[in-house]
């Protein structure tokens, strides 16, 4: 009985909610609802003010959220907090340290068996060893991409769980579908998501380009008439996935673009690839993607959603119907987030920045080939 009349008088009551913002903001209205508190503002330098009260209220178990109400004006309302429960297998340390050992070793086997299938053609290397840079190019590129948004996540004082790597489809397909991370703390304004968002793709996009540039480097080339007679017995298989313009660069950069010859799509230069098609997946302005957290602070709910059919529409054409689907039925259950500041606008550089990210998703699209030489006739 004395611990729970302990733990009450702990516990911040409304009248300290009260003062405290009273304490941080010009009030000039307040209504007590059955589940909140709303506060009429008149402060015109909002924004730095209402993230310092979310943060502390947050460590008080309760959270606010700025709304403008029409004829009304501004209004913070603060509710009682009740954090989502994670499920048991997330909640577990082991569970992703176990899910990245997984992805390890489908990740070596599956450059074992690339290698192994290049080796019969020209030789590249050691399977094994081949497969360990495989791996290292591969993961290396998801794991600097999930380190960008922990660094930008805790540069904002956000807390992260570590990363969540999926196992792929090796052999068949691709060996990892990449990996996520979930925040532990609330997301205040637009610039916190816009910063998190965009911190991932171009860490992991920057290591992504160092793997193409090596993969391009060392990519064996067979002359067109041994390719032609590779192809006619079927140990030699045209690469019809698409292939981004970065790629093309890199392969430019040592002489290897053109025609008169064949590259050979090594395991380094399928993980370069993988690297560039996780990193366009996630520009685009679509549902909870980092592109879709980035389009949804600088364009709104209701343009979001128009820009996720978009998205879903330039995947289609690219023939990546299964992504396509996957995103409308995700987003169609949870559209997408919503910053407790919802109000303040982005910075003017964080939009110069969008310009940006936009240019670099077409840069790793996995555009078809012959698109940029029709492009340009």
């Amino acid at each position: 009985m004395e611990k729970s009349s302990l733990k009450e008088m702990e516990e911040p009551s409304q009248e300290d909610i009260i003062s405290l913002v009273n304490s941080m903001f010009h009030v000039s209205d307040y209504n007590k609802t059955e589940f909140s508190l709303e506060f009429k503002i008149e402060d015109m330098d909002f924004k730095s003010k209402f993230e310092s009260l979310a943060r502390k209220l947050e460590n008080m178990s309760y959270v606010c959220k700025l709304e403008k109400m029409e004829e009304r004006g501004l209004y913070v309302i603060i509710q009682k907090f009740s954090p989502k429960k994670q499920r048991k297998w997330m909640s577990t340390v082991w569970t992703p340290r176990i899910l990245f050992a997984i992805v390890i070793s489908f990740v070596m086997i599956d450059g074992y068996y690339r290698t192994s299938g290049t080796n019969s053609i020209v030789e590249i290397g050691d399977p094994l060893e081949m497969a360990a840079v495989y791996t290292l190019s591969l993961l290396g590129i998801l794991g600097v991409h999930e380190l960008g948004h922990i660094i930008a996540a805790k540069i904002h004082g956000l807390k992260t769980t570590w990363p969540y790597f999926i196992p792929g489809l090796p052999i068949i397909g691709i060996p990892t579908f990449g990996a996520f991370i979930q925040s532990k703390g609330l997301t205040i304004n637009r610039e916190i998501l816009f910063d998190v968002a965009i911190a991932g793709p171009i860490a992991g996009l920057a290591i992504a380009v160092i793997v193409s540039i090596y993969g391009a480097y060392t990519a064996p080339v067979l002359d067109s008439e041994i390719a032609a007679g590779l192809f006619e017995e079927s140990r030699l298989i045209e690469w019809n996935q698409g292939e981004p313009l970065l790629m093309t660069a890199s392969l430019a950069l040592f002489g290897k673009g053109g025609g008169g010859h064949e590259v050979i799509m090594t395991p380094v230069m399928f993980a370069a690839w993988i690297g560039f098609l996780i990193t366009f997946l996630n520009l685009l302005p679509a549902w909870q993607l980092d592109g879709g957290h980035m389009a949804r602070t600088l364009l709104g709910s209701k343009l979001h959603k128009y820009a996720t059919y978009g998205s879903m529409a330039i995947l289609v054409l690219l023939n990546y119907w299964l992504m396509a689907l996957l995103i409308l039925f995700m987003s169609s259950r949870n559209p997408g987030a919503t910053p407790l500041d919802d109000i303040s606008p982005l910075s003017k550089n964080r939009k110069l920045a969008y310009l940006g990210i936009i240019v670099l998703a077409i840069l790793c699209a996995p555009l078809p080939s012959g698109f940029l030489s029709g492009l340009l006739s």
